[in-house]
């Protein structure tokens, strides 16, 4: 692996720029004026596997946002790591609050601020230059299938019929995900879990037309007024959810398991120092590390109604909106939640307005085997690089095609990210530090030769 670590450094300037031409292309999967960025976006990751190496690469149309296939076969007895990432990026909104262009990628104090750095551009593309390097080297120790696709950040409503489709060309022993994130370079971890998401608008409508709150205030219902007490009556004091049905389908932990997944460095105080907050909050009877890996949330996404131009309007809305997500855990089902949830909140509809929840995308919780030789090969490539051995956690995030993968493919996935928590992701000011980038690179092909090697013993 030495001389292929001696080409990243070679080629380590090269890298990053080729990074920044991804970056610079602002395929945002969510606002349809960017269908032909998410497009070209498409091509140039095409064209950068090609360049990495690959003998096949494509881009497959699908109903909306096509996805990239590539393989590089070097030898059918060989094992064949299916490599997943996503090409497509959150909104970039609010615009002011970036200190830089979110579509001009800078390097400040050895991080990449960007949308997408990190969340998934930086860490997909760790995998092509890893290709690159292990290709280049004549190093590659196993088969390598790409799946790069264009809708992770709106549910990835295609990629399923996709994996059904060609079953056949995907057959591979394992999936490879870095698309989520790590302790901190002192302290590697892999994900053993991610949470599932259940994905709802809410509109509530009062009066036909939008009012002169003066002259029907008081006597007519406001529906921002009514979905605010909706959505405040969803947690109760202890800020446990107040939906009949949420919690009988969630696998509670053991005690030891509780403890085990505890033991993962946390200071709390540093927690509330970087996010600027006076204390955290959350459901009583659990920590913070437990509230966002092992516990299922609701949160309020995005509200509004009414006015909300400069200066003043004395308006009465005849609507009101909210965008309301919530992560699960295993053993909870997304559609199952979903109905659960909109039974709720027609349920807590009084009768001075009316309510419509619709259903946006949805995805499963899963955790992954940590006795598998994949993720022992996972465990080993980090300990490798980074000269100590990871962490099992579970991740908070959501990532809904890892259940298809199992389901439609009968794969398991190892979850090894390089990114780290407070790398902004879906927020202004994304960003992707310089040395996790190049330690990606650096650790894949480890991976590859170590479970080559555990496949063939």
């Amino acid at each position: 692996m030495q001389n292929c670590h001696n080409y990243q450094i070679e080629h380590k300037d090269r890298f990053l720029n080729e990074l920044f031409d991804l970056l610079r292309i602002p395929s945002v999967s969510a606002d349809s004026t960017k269908n032909k960025d998410t497009a070209q976006c498409a091509e140039a990751v095409k064209n950068a596997l090609l360049q990495a190496g690959c003998e096949i690469a494509e881009v497959c149309s699908t109903a909306g946002h096509p996805i990239v296939y590539a393989e590089k076969i070097i030898d059918p007895s060989l094992p064949t790591i299916l490599t997943y990432g996503h090409y497509d990026v959150q909104p970039p909104d609010p615009l002011d609050l970036w200190t830089s262009g979110p579509f001009e990628p800078v390097v400040v104090d050895g991080k990449i601020y960007a949308r997408g750095s990190c969340d998934d551009k930086g860490q997909m593309f760790m995998h092509v230059k890893a290709l690159e390097c292990m290709h280049a080297t004549n190093s590659l120790a196993c088969n390598v299938k790409f799946i790069i696709e264009g809708e992770e950040e709106v549910g990835s409503t295609n990629l399923g019929k996709f994996l059904e489709d060609n079953k056949e060309k995907l057959k591979a022993d394992i999936v490879l995900v870095s698309d989520t994130s790590m302790i901190s370079m002192e302290h590697p971890s892999i994900e053993t879990g991610l949470r599932g998401l259940a994905y709802m608008e809410v509109e509530v409508t009062g009066p036909n037309r939008d009012l002169h709150s003066g002259v029907y205030g008081g006597a007519v219902a406001n529906p921002i007024t009514i979905l605010s007490k909706m959505i405040a009556s969803l947690h109760d004091e202890n800020n446990h959810i107040v939906v009949d049905g949420f919690y009988d389908d969630v696998q509670e932990l053991t005690t030891a398991e509780r403890t085990a997944l505890n033991t993962a460095p946390f200071v709390l105080e540093e927690y509330k120092s970087e996010l600027g907050i006076n204390n955290v909050w959350g459901e009583k009877g659990y920590t913070t590390l437990e509230r966002t890996g092992v516990r299922p949330t609701m949160e309020l996404n995005g509200i509004w109604g009414g006015y909300i131009g400069e200066g003043a309007k004395t308006v009465l809305p005849s609507k009101a909106f909210a965008k309301i997500s919530m992560r699960l855990v295993p053993n909870q089902n997304s559609h199952k939640i979903a109905e659960i949830f909109t039974a709720h909140f027609n349920k807590i509809a009084p009768d001075c307005v009316s309510v419509k929840v619709t259903e946006h995308h949805g995805g499963e919780p899963v955790v992954t085997p940590t006795d598998s030789n994949a993720y022992k090969a996972a465990e080993k490539a980090l300990e490798t690089t980074f000269g100590k051995k990871p962490i099992p956690t579970r991740g908070g995030g959501s990532i809904p095609i890892i259940a298809l993968f199992e389901k439609t493919l009968g794969l398991k996935t190892v979850l090894m990210g390089f990114g780290l928590d407070n790398d902004n992701i879906h927020s202004p000011n994304e960003k992707f530090d310089v040395v996790n980038f190049y330690k990606g690179i650096e650790t894949i092909p480890y991976f590859h030769k170590y479970f080559a090697e555990m496949q063939s013993a």
